[in-house]
């Protein structure tokens, strides 16, 4: 039985990939900082941690390494968002949203890239259009996400050689946590809960395009309509792409 480590486990998303993999007879491990409604079944782990604590981290990937005989494919879908003009945020919430949506990912990667050489298997990275695009008032967010998209990239370069595979997959707006709005003083917030988006799509749409372009061994997988037309647009006209951002965003021209 093949075996995923899926980061921010217990999400929507998160969830929707597992569901999917395990109907196709993969184990999967969920980690999350919490797991709660999460249970231990035949096919499934819950592991409780948090990411930015690399000690812990460390301990976790070895004890998932050691109980699992092998680890085909790691899925980097933890992250936060942060909504609000840059000018209203400060330095340590830009550096957290780096924390949790780079730099654990980061750490992640180091701490199964023997385990995944060993099966030849696959990193996926789930980045967001915002890895690839400018996003009205997520400075912070977008910078991550393209910081996550360069990294992942990079890497692909690496570890090719080792019968790796490092995909990356960009969703646009996904309903991971519409009706759980809460935001903290740093205009942190949940993935998937933001009111301004666009064309939104259920974590199991997304999930199933996700999987399927891994399936297919995309190296860049856009994920939705929306997803799509922004990667065009993207590399066709920037500044085509820039004014219809910040109108279907902002409202404004």
């Amino acid at each position: 039985m093949k075996t995923a480590v899926i980061s921010g486990g217990n999400g929507g998303l998160g969830r929707a990939m597992a569901d999917r993999l395990e109907a196709e007879g993969w184990h999967c491990v969920l980690i999350d900082v919490n797991v709660a409604g999460l249970e231990a079944t035949a096919t499934r782990t819950p592991v409780a941690l948090d990411l930015t604590e690399t000690e812990a981290l460390n301990a976790a990937a070895a004890r998932i390494t050691r109980d699992r005989p092998s680890i085909d494919m790691v899925i980097y879908n933890a992250g936060v968002s942060q909504i609000g003009p840059f000018a209203e945020t400060t330095e340590a919430s830009h550096r957290r949203v780096f924390e949790i949506n780079y730099f654990a990912a980061v750490a992640l990667a180091r701490a199964f890239l023997a385990p995944i050489r060993a099966a030849r298997g696959t990193h996926l990275a789930i980045s967001s259009v915002a890895g690839f695009a400018p996003l009205h008032n997520r400075t912070a967010y977008a910078a991550s996400k393209h910081a996550m998209e360069g990294f992942f990239a990079s890497l692909r370069s690496e570890e090719t050689d080792h019968g790796v595979r490092t995909l990356i997959a960009a969703p646009s707006f996904v309903a991971t946590n519409i009706g759980r709005p809460e935001r903290g003083e740093d205009g942190i917030v949940r993935p998937g809960s933001a009111s301004d988006g666009v064309d939104y799509m259920t974590p199991e749409e997304a999930a199933k395009v996700i999987l399927s372009g891994v399936a297919r061994g995309r190296d860049f997988i856009p994920v939705g309509r929306v997803a799509r037309l922004s990667w065009w647009i993207m590399r066709t006209s920037p500044r085509l792409y820039a004014r219809l951002m910040r109108r279907s965003i902002s409202g404004e021209g």
